[in-house]
């Protein structure tokens, strides 16, 4: 394979948003399986592509691939592939092997495309969220209010949330027109393993769709992850102040923050 295969292999997992690592050898001297520049892709459902020389070494670069895939750090690793060397090889070389991780991106789900869903998109793209917008009106999925790097999802919204790939680096916000789609979403992704799931309304209202959820038989302490009403108390009415307290709230679940004043008494 050309180089520029393998780096198209590892942009295809990124535009999946799936994590990919990328084995290179670095690194060289004397006997060794493969020279300076090979590579092999590995991917998070653990095959591969290309490979780094085989036998014990490849193996023992898959296990660790698989390690940094899990804790999202790319490392360097130092091989003597002598009998005396960890490996207990003969080619009787060093190498040097360095392991590239590809994170996923947090990704930013929002039921709705309204007012609201159209500045809280520009907050997400502006700290680098991967953003899906799920709208069905058709007024809004045929006007360019919301620019390619958005995914827009236009069918039914059930049938599209238990369709996507939902993990604990998505963040779902549930800001429907009228409401009408945020109770059938919060059905589909209430036990989601999302990082982060608000839903907008007054109290009133998110009482009777958790009353709802609750009379069809959902465990009360199962929503009670549900961030409603959604955001932090920033005092804001408009569309522009309301989506910036639902990402300040959501950058607080994000970095485990409390979200508390920074302000010090200096004056005790």
């Amino acid at each position: 394979m050309y180089e520029i295969e393998y780096i198209e292999e590892v942009k295809k997992e990124i535009q999946m948003n799936k994590k990919v690592a990328l084995a290179i050898v670095t690194d060289s001297k004397g006997s060794t399986p493969r020279e300076n520049g090979a590579m092999m892709v590995i991917k998070e459902d653990e095959s591969i592509v290309g490979t780094i020389g085989g036998g014990k070494i490849e193996y023992d670069v898959l296990k660790r691939a698989k390690e940094c895939l899990e804790t999202g750090e790319s490392k360097k690793y130092n091989y003597e592939l002598t009998e005396k060397g960890e490996l207990g090889m003969t080619c009787g070389g060093q190498a040097e092997i360095f392991i590239k991780v590809f994170n996923k991106k947090d990704t930013l789900l929002i039921v709705g495309g309204g007012h609201i869903a159209q500045r809280l998109y520009k907050l997400g793209e502006f700290l680098d969220f991967k953003t899906v917008v799920f709208e069905t009106r058709k007024e809004i999925i045929e006007s360019d209010i919301f620019p390619d790097s958005v995914e827009l999802k236009t069918g039914d919204i059930t049938e599209e949330l238990n369709n996507y790939p939902i993990s604990d680096n998505s963040y779902i916000v549930l800001v429907s027109k009228g409401h009408k789609d945020d109770l059938k979403a919060l059905r589909e992704v209430y036990d989601s393993g999302a990082k982060y799931i608000g839903m907008i309304g007054s109290i009133r209202k998110c009482k009777n769709m958790m009353d709802t959820l609750v009379k069809e038989g959902i465990e009360r302490e199962r929503l009670k992850k549900v961030f409603a009403p959604i955001g932090l108390d920033l005092g804001g009415e408009t569309p522009e102040e309301i989506a910036f307290s639902i990402m300040s709230q959501i950058l607080a679940v994000k970095n485990e923050s409390t979200a508390k004043s920074m302000k010090y008494n200096f004056f005790k």
